[in-house]
């Protein structure tokens, strides 16, 4: 059944929808949104047959949550409309479940595209309305399966890194056309001469050596009838000779183009020596090691004036090269892509050198830049550099970063990027006469298509802009399925650095697609014997220690608490054992001791980079942290293990961690001084957090934990990037609010104020802004804005916020706060306000969920709503709904 009468019968479904929903407003008083499979919106080339439903319920009258749901899956729409589901139909299932529900029909293969709807009913027996019909597409599961040879475009075609791939392909219009997508390196599909779709800088990243990945594309709405123009543009990206060793030295691509007809998928074209190909205009001039990340060279004499079959049909074009590439998994790529979300315009032009200018974007960002040119002769060329700082005597900073541009001697030749990115603030734009103006430059800003999941503010205006620099900067790191260290000097997933902050994105942002991802590139990254790299995907070698390596193990958990999607935890359990075999390799007496370097991975620290006067490297220090480490991943993994019904493994490792936790403290713990190690502050907080300090000692290790913050440190925060997650995690347990919020408080260094004070827009490197000045050190801080001072407080027995606390832990000086958090079942939200020793507490649970509300140490009376509450019980449990809450505070 041809597209346009399936259009038309959906049509017609969703106009009678809303008839039903009108007509029966007093019964359907509520419906279903935000429809997901696999944790995407309509993916169409997921990596599995046995996807997971989720939806989220949205009205009145759902007091107690859903009681039944009805799922529907059928090979057509049409066949949902005629309510004749072919693939399931669960039928009224007796479950308030509406995250990640499996998939239980009949068996599905390769290029299977499905239709599915959903409806509920609540513990009153009404019904909602159908939902609106979603869709996914299995794509293409075993290499063999997809036709197709790389292809790559020859020199004598011109130059190679950047080509456009072309080929005339006759089609009927308004058949079911989708085109699959594999490429080693970057592509942009055009039919038509129409970009395919928003998105740029794709696939995501992969261990390349290891996988690629697979996009599919629906070009339907783009097909004419009879002749139609399908362009593939590539760029090198992270497929290099000086990476992962690319064939040929890439790119390359591996496409074809199917047609759904009478319910078959047939090929239509796929790639092969009748494909031809030119240069474009663009090049790649960097190696993509760490500090040699380039940019771009365009040729304005050789970019095409646009892309229609008219203008590419006067081009000249040669056959393209087929290309032998290592065996390899291709597999479809399971997370957000990339897309511009906002741009911005130059705020400043200031002249620096003769025919030299210095472009202030107003903050720093992350993606590409855009310069309307003025008319030039043809051949000159264009310098554009890039720095996120300027030198403390206001010079440009070199970064490494620059693109070149090539004047045709046109009117209207435009600059923008493609196949590359920077982070920057400012420009420096060379060899140009003519003073640019503002509105001739454009910063356009890329991340992945995710979306923000949590608000905060408070009275306290430093708070407010101390968690909106770390939200920002969270923007800046995660794109591409990964997240980096920085976007512009190394771009690499390091595991430090994401073990660092994951607890605070996961709460941020909505990223469950992008962790699969990742975690699939540390997977393929691990090498024989359990041995992991300090980064993933792992082009190169990265410093850093076990806490990196370990975030293959603490990250499918949180994935796990954060958004009830165990298939992290059980993909990849397997491999986190093979990695304390390895960990065991090196463990002497009982405790972890340094392994060697590799070509893939080097250094063995501790903390790092913490603040002058703290020594992170002292040995003492090193071997303490990194065994504290080992301690919390042996709660992992024992938490893991239960979870997936392995008892018996879950109380090996807890029986493990008994014993490791008594051999740190018998080691490190010094009874003259009441300290651990060095005495700093992660030497003090981390043996509290994992549980080495027995039971007497722990109110004197405290103690004397803040009493050298005091006096040593000044009140300072004295931690670098290990040690700022776990210092707000042990603050948040220990509701340490005051010696947390003074630390926040400081205005000189080192300090979130002092970055801010100094012009950070976003997070530094350095304590005191060396390198990098957008970077991912110190931003595990984030979660205690909605932990402590919001009192969201995720329940690991009831993952997903299905079961949360809410307890505000309130800064002296603080009179107020607004916080919500999107969790998959819904809206949460926490107002509260402190006024005449009266705590007035404002509560949004989500339909399906309960919370526990704990009453404050300090409460002497409670109310919530009319109702009055003992204070002695010192909880409240509460299901979905609006809460009013009142504490009368001694």
């Amino acid at each position: 059944m041809n597209s346009m009468k399936r259009l038309l019968c959906l049509i017609c479904y969703f106009c009678c929808l809303s008839i039903i929903a009108h007509g029966n407003a007093k019964t359907t008083p509520f419906h279903l949104v935000e429809l997901k499979c696999e944790n995407l919106t309509n993916p169409l080339g997921i990596d599995n047959v046995t996807p997971h439903f989720s939806w989220k319920l949205k009205g009145e009258e759902l007091k107690g949550g859903q009681a039944y749901y009805e799922i529907q899956v059928a090979s057509d729409s049409l066949l949902l409309v005629q309510d004749k589901a072919d693939l399931w139909n669960t039928g009224k299932i007796k479950s308030g479940a509406s995250v990640m529900v499996s998939y239980k029909g009949k068996p599905l293969t390769s290029r299977s595209l499905c239709y599915w709807r959903v409806r509920a009913w609540n513990i009153k027996k009404q019904a909602s309305v159908w939902s609106s019909v979603a869709r996914f597409g299995v794509g293409i599961l075993d290499k063999p399966q997809m036709q197709g040879e790389y292809i790559g475009s020859s020199t004598e075609g011109g130059k190679i890194c950047a080509p456009l791939l072309r080929k005339k392909v006759k089609m009927t219009k308004g058949e079911t056309s989708f085109l699959h997508v594999n490429t080693l390196g970057y592509h942009e599909i055009y039919v038509n001469g129409k970009k395919v779709s928003e998105d740029v800088l794709t696939p995501a990243v992969s261990h390349l050596s290891k996988r690629s990945l697979i996009v599919t594309y629906d070009i339907t709405p783009y097909l004419q009838e009879g002749e139609n123009d399908l362009l593939l543009w590539l760029g090198q990206g992270w497929y290099k000779t000086t990476t992962f060793g690319a064939a040929y030295e890439g790119p390359l691509v591996k496409a074809e183009l199917d047609v759904l007809k009478n319910g078959e998928w047939e090929v239509v074209t796929k790639t092969d020596r009748s494909w031809n190909g030119r240069e474009s205009g663009y090049s790649d001039t960097g190696t993509w090691r760490a500090l040699q990340f380039g940019g771009e060279r365009v040729d304005g004499r050789i970019l095409p004036k646009d892309l229609s079959a008219k203008t590419l049909d006067k081009m000249k074009w040669a056959p393209v090269v087929t290309v032998t590439v290592p065996d390899h998994i291709a597999s479809p790529q399971m997370c957000e892509v990339n897309k511009i979300h906002e741009i911005l315009q130059a705020v400043s032009v200031k002249k620096t050198n003769e025919n030299m200018w210095l472009v202030d974007m107003g903050r720093v960002q992350t993606g590409w830049f855009e310069m309307q040119m003025p008319v030039l002769p043809e051949g000159h060329e264009i310098t554009m550099e890039y720095s996120d700082n300027l030198t403390k005597d206001g010079e440009f900073e070199k970064q490494g970063e620059s693109d070149i541009y090539i004047s045709a001697g046109r009117e209207g030749e435009v600059f923008r990027n493609k196949f590359n990115h920077h982070a920057y603030r400012y420009v420096r734009i060379s060899n140009l006469s003519q003073k640019p103006e503002t509105g001739w430059m454009k910063s356009l800003q890329i991340y992945g298509d995710y979306k923000q999941a949590a608000t905060f503010e408070c009275s306290d205006a430093d708070l407010n802009a101390i968690q909106s620099l770390i939200q920002y900067t969270m923007k800046c790191l995660t794109f591409s399925g990964y997240m980096v260290d920085c976007p512009h000097l190394e771009r690499a997933g390091y595991g430090g650095d994401g073990n660092s902050s994951t607890t605070s994105l996961q709460a941020m942002y909505d990223v469950a697609p992008t962790f699969e991802n990742w975690i699939q590139t540390w997977g393929d990254s691990m090498r024989e014997g359990g041995s992991l790299p300090h980064v993933g995907p792992n082009p190169g070698a990265g410093g850093g220690g076990p806490y990196w390596c370990g975030f293959f193990v603490q990250a499918p958990w949180r994935t796990y608490v954060s958004y009830n999607d165990p298939r992290l935890i059980e993909k990849y359990y397997s491999q986190m054992k093979e990695w304390f075999k390895y960990v065991d390799k090196y463990t002497v007496d009982g405790l972890l001791k340094r392994w060697p370097d590799t070509k893939y991975r080097d250094w063995y620290l501790g903390d790092w980079l913490a603040p002058m006067g703290v020594d992170a490297g002292n040995q003492a220090s090193i071997d303490l942290v990194n065994n504290c480490f080992i301690s919390e991943c042996l709660s992992t993994m024992y938490k893991t293990a239960l979870t997936l019904g392995k008892k018996e493994e879950a109380e090996e490792f807890a029986a493990r961690k008994e014993k490791l936790n008594k051999l740190i403290h018998q080691t490190f713990y010094r009874a003259e001084e009441g300290i651990y190690s060095t005495g700093s502050q992660l030497d003090m907080c981390y043996p509290m957090l994992v549980g080495v300090v027995p039971d007497s000692l722990y109110n004197r290790v405290k103690e004397n934990m803040i009493s050298i913050t005091e006096e040593k440190h000044k009140g300072h925060i004295a931690v670098g990037l290990v040690g700022v997650p776990i210092l707000t995690e042990w603050a948040v347990q220990n509701k340490q609010v005051d010696f947390f919020y003074r630390m926040m408080k400081k205005r000189d260094y080192p300090g979130y104020l002092y970055m801010i004070d100094n012009g950070a827009t976003a997070t530094w490197e350095y304590w005191n802004g060396e390198r990098s000045r957008v970077h991912n050190c110190y931003n595990g801080i984030g979660i205690w804005f909605y932990q402590a001072v919001g009192g969201i407080r995720l329940d690991e027995a009831e993952p997903g916020y299905h079961h949360f606390y809410v307890d505000p832990q309130i800064p002296n000086g603080v009179t107020w706060a607004k916080v919500t958090k999107e969790s998959p079942y819904g809206t949460i939200a926490v107002n509260w306000e402190l006024k005449d020793n009266q705590l007035n507490l404002q509560l949004v649970v989500p339909v399906g969920t309960t919370a526990t509300v704990c009453i404050p140490d300090n409460a002497v009376s409670c109310k919530m709503g009319k109702k009055k509450v003992s204070v002695k019980q010192k909880t409240v449990l509460v299901e979905d709904g609006n809460y009013n809450f009142v504490f009368g505070l001694d």
